[in-house]
């Protein structure tokens, strides 16, 4: 295990905190006595979904299924760092707790079990039901390890797998590979779901730089329908992870296809993102739409996150028809980094579940997201404030009114004119800055003086930056903070940035700046996540 000097830090300065000036109200002084420098388990997440040990990347294979939301991920249980890949499982009743479960699928003669997906076989498609239990049908990548180092280009291919027990165990088809190698060097992250307007299986299927869909009625008989990508949105790194669903835009009956395509390097602050495409599927191709087609070149900003720390993120199957949302999750870190990050025993976690959904604004369709609503039954004491005027630097959260190592943050702001920044600091010195940029119109992340940061150059070698879509005056925000992550869902959802940080000790202030003037804050409330379980 790396191990961090401490010496540099035996004692750690006493923090005064600034007076709120919000009429007569006096701050008393906050003072954040020295200890010892962070690590590990200290920066396990109090809510999001972390291994119990070891790496971690890619969410696979999520479906609902009576009451339960199934999470399976990439796995590897004996070591910190990327390995032979297995299928862990983590369970949930709500997205918010998560149980992990017994590793679900291992990897064998044929291969690593690289990223895939799980369906609901209701109607018995497969013929895998027996005794009246419905199959769940995993469909995954086998990855050779042996062909990859030979230098061969047939080393990765399509499987299947079932469940008769809700999950928890799986039989791999014998008849696999369900689609053998074509000869290109990244094939792989099948996306399934069920296509009821042309009632077929449809899968879309990560080739280099491409997308290729495939159509099936069964889950072992495969057909290639069509490729898309070539000349489309962003190519400075191999595609991954795509998925395609049909999606209602919100508040008409207009119904469209979004495509999420995660790519790597490439992203818009570099390294991991995922980008979207916007169109129609008829059953066979997927089209973008016309004005949607001259927007994204190269260079553009339609992305799920903007941050730095949402990667390979899918969305769940088999929801019911009367909950009706589009339910997302993501891994929360970077592959510039994911492998060098300050956590021994585990490494990395989940985002939060999202609900996302496609908007008209302003005559143009958006795809946002926002914090599954589930979250908010967990909402314990804090603060709430309205009607503030801001000026200069003020204090608006301390460890005496709030735990800010996990909580939802909410404010909305009157007239965004101005500049401002988030800061969140401690005894240490460590600051993580949050803000919006006035003369480029943008949001920001500054994590480069947020902790830990020496572990990789590549962590703090640029700040995050975010256009800022929304054109109105009024701005709101919501920012979860879990320990070592932060999610900002900016004028509702139009602009999310999450990221990771590794503070020397936890952030015990909350303060607002209005950089060029003073801004008016019509809300502000910071409320604790309680979840009554021990880390």
């Amino acid at each position: 295990m790396k191990k961090y000097l401490v010496a540099f830090f035996a004692i750690f300065s006493l923090i005064t905190t600034q007076s709120c000036k919000e009429g007569d109200e006096k701050k008393s002084n906050n003072q954040v006595a020295s200890s010892e420098i962070q690590e590990d388990e200290d920066f396990r997440p109090n809510f999001h979904f972390s291994p119990k040990e070891n790496w971690m990347n890619d969410p696979n294979g999520m479906f609902y299924k009576d009451g339960t939301y199934h999470l399976y991920f990439q796995h590897y249980p004996d070591d910190n760092v990327w390995g032979p890949m297995h299928w862990g499982h983590a369970t949930s009743k709500d997205m918010v707790k998560w149980e992990e479960q017994p590793i679900a699928i291992y990897p064998d003669s044929l291969g690593y079990i690289f990223s895939g997906s799980a369906v609901v076989d209701k109607n018995n498609t497969s013929g895998f039901a027996k005794d009246g239990k419905v199959p769940v049908v995993a469909i995954y990548t086998y990855h050779d390890m042996d062909g990859e180092k030979d230098g061969r280009l047939d080393y990765q291919y399509q499987a299947i797998a079932y469940s008769l027990d809700d999950g928890k165990t799986f039989t791999k088809y014998e008849g696999n590979p369900v689609i053998p190698s074509t000869g290109i060097k990244d094939f792989r992250d099948p996306k399934v779901s069920w296509d009821a307007e042309h009632k077929q299986w449809l899968m879309s299927l990560a080739a280099g730089q491409e997308i290729i869909f495939y159509s099936s009625k069964n889950l072992k008989d495969w057909k290639e329908l069509s490729r898309f990508g070539e000349g489309i949105g962003n190519h400075n790194g191999v595609w991954e992870c795509p998925d395609l669903f049909p999606l209602k835009v919100d508040g008409s009956g207009e119904e469209k296809w979004v495509l999420l395509v995660s790519i790597n390097p490439g992203g818009p602050n570099e390294g991991s993102a995922t980008q979207y495409f916007i169109g129609d599927f008829d059953g066979k191709t997927f089209k973008v739409d016309d004005d949607f087609k001259q927007n994204i070149e190269e260079e553009h900003d339609y992305w799920v996150d903007f941050g730095k720390d949402n990667y390979a993120g899918v969305t769940w199957s088999n929801i019911p028809d009367e909950d009706g949302r589009k339910l997302f999750l993501g891994w929360m870190s970077n592959w510039l980094y994911g492998q060098e990050v300050p956590t021994e025993t585990w490494r990395s976690a989940m985002t939060i579940a999202r609900e996302i959904k496609l908007i008209d604004y302003n005559g143009e369709l958006r795809l946002i997201s926002s914090p599954v609503r589930e979250l908010n039954t967990y909402e314990d004491k804090g603060i709430a404030k309205s009607d503030l005027e801001v000026s200069g630097k003020i204090l608006f959260a301390d460890s005496s009114s709030v735990d800010l190592s996990s909580v939802i943050v909410r404010y909305s702001i009157d007239s965004l004119n101005d500049g401002y920044q988030i800061i969140l600091e401690n005894g240490s010195g460590d600051e993580l800055v949050i803000g919006y940029e006035k003369d480029n119109n943008e949001f920001y992340v500054d994590r480069s003086n947020s902790g830990r940061t020496d572990f990789s150059e590549k962590f703090t070698n640029k700040i995050s930056t975010a256009p800022r879509i929304d054109s109105s005056a009024i701005h709101n925000a919501t920012l979860i903070l879990d320990a070592a992550s932060m999610e900002i869902f900016f004028d509702d959802g139009k602009n999310v940035m999450t990221e990771i940080f590794f503070p020397k000790q936890p952030y015990t202030q909350l303060s607002i700046k209005a950089e060029d003037g003073s801004l008016k804050l019509n809300t502000f409330s910071a409320k604790n996540i309680h979840l009554q379980t021990d880390k």
